[in-house]
């Protein structure tokens, strides 16, 4: 199976909102790779963070792809917004719509990446039959809604599972919650290749490094 090169994705939501350009900015120069833009409504999870308005004002300050996570429901009346907003990638929720199909469909005919989200208790089974329609599957490794949550040690078995079932397609796996430099290892083990981080970089003082101790620790397992 080939390797799917390693990349870091820092979640804006544990940002500083009161200097959020230049937030992105800092990230951008410490070397990520994409920016991960939670979305949360307050409906499909307890929490309300931010939206197109946001996204779209920081578009400009960074040419890394946004790596757009959207925890809202009714989901499909937005994409279209979020996708003019300069999403790049577009992950959804399997729970967050009434036809998932349709929606992965609806995503890549806006030449957006199209992506999956799946909760800690979501089984990696809802992935089956739209496997074609995906460039991306996010498991959430927390439950989702707020940050600086620890990671849930069940999902390494979870992120295999869904390894195995992507096989040799052109599917990247992301990892979201509770990331940090101690079990970025175990992730990247298990089969992620995408590692969002927000607490674990923007709560430090050297972005930089932090990530590049999140690299060093995954890429030491990578094979």
């Amino acid at each position: 199976m080939k390797t799917r090169p390693l990349l870091i994705s820092p979640s804006i939501l544990a940002a500083d909102f009161a200097r959020l350009g230049e937030e992105v900015r800092a990230i951008d120069a410490a070397g990520a790779d994409y920016i991960h833009i939670d979305v949360m409504d307050g409906h499909f999870v307890p929490n309300i963070s931010f939206g197109t308005p946001i996204m779209d004002s920081i578009r400009s300050v960074t040419k890394k792809p946004f790596d757009v996570h959207l925890m809202i429901a009714p989901v499909d009346p937005y994409l279209e917004s979020f996708a003019k907003a300069g999403a790049d990638i577009i992950t959804v929720h399997a729970e967050a719509g009434p036809h998932l199909d349709r929606t992965l469909q609806a995503i890549r005919a806006m030449g957006k990446k199209a992506g999956v989200s799946l909760n800690p208790a979501t089984p990696a089974s809802v992935l089956k039959h739209v496997m074609d329609r995906l460039d991306l599957i996010l498991v959430m490794s927390v439950n989702p809604g707020f940050g600086g949550q620890s990671f849930i040690p069940a999902m390494l078995e979870k992120i295999s599972e869904i390894r195995d079932m992507v096989g040799g397609r052109d599917i990247d796996i992301e990892v979201d919650g509770g990331v940090t430099r101690h079990n970025a290892g175990d992730i990247v083990r298990a089969g992620a290749n995408v590692l969002v981080a927000g607490s674990a970089i923007f709560k430090t003082k050297d972005y930089a490094a932090e990530i590049r101790a999140i690299r060093a620790a995954a890429t030491s397992v990578a094979v």
